[in-house]
């Protein structure tokens, strides 16, 4: 576990945009951040850094600078291969119900992938998908869904939503027992720039949903 921020870089968290968690300081200052995992760097110029999903807890800590402590791995922005993933349904390991580390955690990774998408499009759109979520299609529909408050299944099935990869290029099959359930997922893909379309399996007589990420 890492130490809590000293009272400096506590004022730069503290002053981060609420909304995108983007930082302002100096080099010096914004490495350290980073070196804590509390902040990453963006890959693409201008280079600016934002709040990881641990940077914005502390940010938000009813009980100000004292001794938060945050993971020495901390879960990283989506295009960092870091530790945070959306739930994609069926995991073992997943609890039951989330609390609320980690809605902070998945709303951190919404937003933070949001702000990929207006940093690595032309035109600085945030309602289409971005190159990191065609090359991950399964954990970008995941987040869209698990950020919008659907409810993953547990590791025994029953009802809640799982993303699975298909055959299909740039495509991601969502299953979800429930009827109206799968019709709400799909409305949250088509708010989240996804192509979604409802299909069913042949041989089991299932309904999914099949869904691309919208290009323009």
């Amino acid at each position: 576990m890492a130490l809590s921020p000293t009272a400096a870089q506590r004022r730069i968290i503290d002053a981060a945009d609420p909304v995108t968690g983007r930082l302002r300081g100096t080099p010096a200052q914004l490495a350290a951040l980073v070196k804590r995992g509390l902040a990453f760097r963006h890959p693409r110029p201008p280079h600016d850094h934002f709040l990881t999903p641990a940077g914005h807890r502390i940010r938000e800590a009813a009980d100000g600078p004292e001794a938060v402590a945050v993971p020495s791995e901390a879960p990283a922005a989506p295009d960092t291969g870091g530790v945070f993933a959306a739930r994609v349904g069926g995991e073992e390991a997943a609890p039951g119900d989330p609390g609320p580390a980690r809605l902070r955690e998945v709303r951190g990774a919404w937003q933070g992938l949001l702000e990929l998408r207006r940093m690595t499009h032309p035109d600085g759109s945030t309602d289409r998908p971005c190159a990191w979520e065609r090359s991950h299609l399964v954990r970008a529909a995941a987040l869209a869904l698990e950020a919008a408050g659907h409810r993953p299944a547990g590791p025994g099935g029953g009802d809640g939503y799982r993303v699975r990869a298909t055959p299909q290029p740039e495509a991601v099959a969502v299953y979800e027992p429930d009827g109206g359930a799968l019709r709400a997922c799909a409305a949250t893909l088509e708010r989240a720039g996804w192509q979604v379309g409802e299909h069913t399996e042949a041989r089991t007589r299932a309904r999914y949903l099949l869904a691309s990420p919208r290009k323009v």
